[in-house]
């Protein structure tokens, strides 16, 4: 090999090695890019991450403290009373913040029956069963009033679909606005009671059940979907639990579960399983001298199974 030969070789090596570190460089610059451009992507991604997970929490708790709501009509104090010809006596609605107040008293002679309810509790579906046609009977005769005052309690109870709340918000969606149904409904509600743990009736079986009990769809429907009285709900539940209930002629500090019942002002401290006969006895020594002046219904008979 001659020199000249030699050097060419020599040449075209260092060109070869040149032209590989360049290579080499240029992928390196390239993949520095790469590797800042995924950076920037990630860091982007995470903040996008960010912004909707507070956008999230932000709703909840907008949600959460959303205001309450004016209550419904017919329920000043956070019950409907409920008297002859299953008319329901009328009431402005409760302003928001503002405490229930008592009903006016009864004329003479005229039984105050008030129910605290929650529309998934089974011992008030069963004390609805056994009572009702009586209690029924006493009003259809004008010899009493019943008051009922539902609350929801067991809101966390209906496989997540807060049954015990939608229900009670059905009833005050009723009581607002046809409440010559609210009657109706109330039993229609415990006698397709759903048992807890289940999801319950859904808002469709709700709005049909009032429909049937004598609303009209246009008067309850949207009330019903969108839980126009959810807050009210709510508030109810708080007072009912805290005190003092709106109750003529009694100071109730709180009610200790459902149902708690009230017979002019006197509580009924019922046994379970119940019985008619002990309820039917209950209202009559309740009513006293003052209700005997007045023809006595017969009580119903509770079907057999």
């Amino acid at each position: 090999m001659n020199d000249q030969h030699a050097h060419h070789d020599r040449a075209t090596k260092n060109q070869r090695r040149a032209e590989a570190r360049e290579k080499a460089r240029q992928l390196r610059a390239e993949q520095q890019k790469k590797e800042r451009r995924n950076t920037l992507l990630l860091q982007g991604g995470v903040a996008l991450a960010a912004v909707a997970i507070i956008a999230i929490i932000a709703l909840v708790i907008i949600n959460s403290v959303r205001p309450e709501g004016p209550g419904p009509r017919n329920m000043a104090s956070d019950g409907i009373r409920i008297g002859e010809g299953f008319a329901a006596v009328a009431t402005p609605s409760l302003p928001a913040g503002d405490d229930p107040v008592v009903s006016e008293a009864n004329p003479a002679g005229v039984v105050d029956i008030q129910i605290v309810v929650d529309y998934l509790c089974p011992i008030c579906g069963e004390f609805e069963a056994t009572n009702g046609p009586f209690i029924e009977t006493l009003i259809e005769s004008g010899a009493a009033t019943v008051e009922y005052r539902p609350i929801a309690i067991l809101t966390s109870r209906s496989a997540g679909t807060e049954y015990s709340l939608r229900a009670a918000n059905a009833a005050a969606c009723v009581a607002d606005r046809t409440p010559s149904a609210f009657f109706a409904f109330n039993a229609a509600l415990f006698a397709e009671q759903p048992e807890e743990g289940t999801p319950g009736l859904d808002d469709a079986r709700l709005i049909e059940l009032a429909v049937e009990s004598g609303s009209s769809r246009g008067a309850v429907e949207e009330c019903i979907q969108d839980r126009t009285f959810a807050s009210w709900v709510r508030a109810a539940t708080d007072r009912a639990l805290s005190g003092p209930l709106a109750i003529r002629d009694v100071a109730v500090d709180r009610i200790e579960g459902t149902p708690t019942i009230f017979v002019n002002g006197q509580r009924f401290e019922y046994r379970y399983p119940f019985e008619q006969e002990d309820f039917a006895q209950f209202v009559l020594q309740a009513a006293g001298d003052e209700f005997s002046t007045n023809p006595t219904p017969s009580p119903t008979p509770t079907p057999s199974p």
